[in-house]
């Protein structure tokens, strides 16, 4: 069993996973190591990083210099294929025009989805971020605590291999011994940024990032993982030992032909489709999952993108991890006399309740960091610092204006260059020209800093998406309509955010790129730009009040698993993929149980 096309499909699995990226590769790696037969899914093309990752590659020989276009918005090395916030043939709309009303949906199409391309940090949510609204009374509680989610944190660390340290702080779990690699050292700025940072009570601490420092320990993890399971351990033994640790060769959004950064397709699949029971179709585009007589999943209707038929794949399972907004549309679209509003959709909560992370940037230029001597800089791709949200106290005292919090994560360094012009401060209007300009760039490079806040949103009746009544993509399935609202709380964070960036960069001795904007409506990211949606399917403790159950079963059809982050009843600060890797591992652990019991 491997790559397949649909006649060669087996006539029926034990489940079938909707989607390869977290969600879908955690959930196939579950189910696949303790012996079940599994049919994978992906809308997108197959995908190999290890030959197709542009490692040594420089910005000056790709075309435009590297920058983004349309069709690759992070840039010509990004490893995203065929996919970004507009897909040909796969529209979508929202359903006003007045500014700030509208959701950007970010799809990746291709084997892996978005692992190919995130950030990799991976922070937890802590137990505050479970039950939120017995803090402060909004939004929903979720119907599971942080110690129900603790153990498959603590495993998927070791599995994917995060590196990190434990800080202590408030609502910022520590990991136990032997979950966390190594971090970094942190780099020139952001050592100052940290120094300013302790005037201005924030803390500055390692950032946890899902690439490999160091080798696993693949003597002891497969025996903990699958306890007299020969077999998978052998196979995840062997797969540890094929990853090696990151040599800083380049950015990990490019993908990572070593495989020292996480993505399902060198993490979660190898393993999955060396055991011999896993099965992948790609260029499958979900269309309907189908019932049996008595209500219970059957299978999944999905179109052959390269002939443009329609086939179906039948499983005593099914599993939708396809990414909380396709997950939603696929449930709207499966419509029945049973379930006429949609499949699982009792509540009529399905699409309801969308949430994105709330985003706001500022920058400035900081003389302490000009004519630096040239030094490694490059490091583990992305940032080996953040911020914790820090103001707890203040917010519990109705000090600030909003509800939740923020984390901070930084640019500083000497990045590769792009197609950019120099980015150097212009005093007076006065632009360099010749060998001025060679000599303002080698003192000037390296020396400006980026802040990004990266927030909770607050679950909100007003954002939302539906089935478009008139629109459908290139294969006739009716497409998603978006509506989008944020709140007060979400401005006014926003606002904090810049506020606060801009003294920072005064407290290094900066100055900042203007005057932050006081009015948090321009200084917030539109929703769905960051990347992070989650909600629309979201758990909860009854089936009126939620789509699915404490174990992301639905409430309706029993063998119906939602995986991915649609389940979420908040949407905390921190990045939300290792969450959604936990609670596909506790879900296909708690699938794997029911059908050993033949309760299906």
């Amino acid at each position: 069993m491997a790559f397949i096309t649909p006649s060669s499909a087996t006539a029926r699995y034990d489940v079938i996973v909707v989607g390869s990226g977290a969600a879908g590769g955690q959930a196939a790696y579950t189910l696949t190591m303790e012996g079940a037969r599994v049919l994978m899914l992906e809308a997108g093309r197959n995908y190999d990083p290890s030959s197709e990752t542009p490692m040594f590659q420089t910005n000056d020989a790709a075309p435009l210099r590297g920058m983004g276009t349309p069709d690759k918005p992070f840039g010509f090395y990004d490893a995203t294929v065929d996919g970004g916030w507009a897909v040909p043939g796969e529209p979508y709309t929202n359903a006003s025009t007045e500014e700030g009303r509208q959701f950007k949906w970010w799809r990746a199409r291709m084997l892996g989805g978005r692992t190919n391309h995130w950030g990799r940090i991976s922070l937890r949510n802590g137990p505050y971020d479970f039950k939120p609204r017995s803090r402060d009374g909004l939004g929903f509680d979720w119907p599971i605590a942080y110690g129900d989610v603790a153990p498959y944190y603590d495993k998927v660390e070791m599995l994917i291999g995060v590196f990190g340290s434990n800080s202590g702080l408030e609502n910022t779990p520590d990991s136990p011994e032997g979950c966390l690699l190594p971090p970094p050292r942190a780099r020139i700025g952001e050592l100052l940024a940290r120094q300013r940072g302790r005037k201005l009570g924030i803390p500055v601490i390692p950032i946890r990032r899902a690439v490999l420092t160091r080798p696993l320990d693949h003597r002891s993890i497969p025996a903990r993982f699958h306890p007299g399971n020969e077999k998978a351990q052998r196979i995840l033994a062997e797969d540890m030992q094929n990853r090696a640790a990151c040599f800083w060769a380049t950015e990990c959004g490019r993908g990572c032909s070593i495989r020292a950064n996480y993505q399902a397709t060198t993490v979660h699949l190898p393993p999955a489709l060396a055991t011999g029971n896993l099965d992948i179709l790609a260029n499958a585009m979900a269309r309907e999952v189908t019932l049996d007589p008595a209500g219970r999943a059957a299978g999944v209707v999905y179109v052959d993108k390269k002939t443009g038929l329609e086939h179906h794949a039948s499983a005593r399972a099914v599993v939708l991890a396809a990414g909380a907004c396709e997950t939603v549309r696929l449930l709207l679209n499966s419509k029945s006399s049973r379930f006429p509003d949609g499949l699982a959709n009792s509540s009529g909560l399905v699409g309801r309740y969308i949430m994105d992370t709330v985003g706001a940037d500022w920058g400035g230029q900081v003389p302490l960091l000009e004519s630096l001597p040239p030094h490694n800089e490059d490091g583990a791709g992305g940032g080996h610092v953040y911020v914790p949200w820090w103001l707890y106290g203040e917010q519990k005292a109705g000090k600030l204006g909003f509800a939740r919090g923020y984390h901070v994560e930084f640019g500083t360094g000497k990045g590769m260059p792009g197609g950019d012009p120099p980015y150097l401060p212009d005093p007076g209007g006065r632009t360099s020209y010749g060998a001025r300009l060679k000599e303002d760039a080698r003192r000037y490079y390296g020396s400006f800093v980026s802040f990004t806040g990266r927030g909770e949103m607050i679950p909100n009746a007003d954002s939302f998406c539906e089935i478009d009544p008139g629109v459908v993509d290139r294969w006739g399935i009716p497409v998603l309509r978006f509506h989008w609202k944020w709140s007060e709380h979400e401005i006014r964070q926003a606002a904090h955010m810049q506020r606060t960036f801009a003294d920072w960069i005064e407290a290094m001795g900066g100055k900042s790129s203007g005057a932050p904007d006081a009015d948090g409506r321009k200084a917030i990211a539109p929703g769905g730009s960051i990347i992070h949606e989650v909600g629309g399917t979201i758990m909860g403790g009854s089936p009126s009040g939620s789509v699915t159950n404490p174990w992301s079963q639905a409430w309706d059809v029993g063998n119906l698993v939602i995986a991915d982050g649609g389940v979420f009843a908040s949407n905390a600060d921190k990045n939300p993929t290792l969450t959604i890797m936990a609670l596909a591992w506790r879900a296909a652990d708690r699938l794997l149980e029911e059908m050993r019991k033949g309760n299906i």
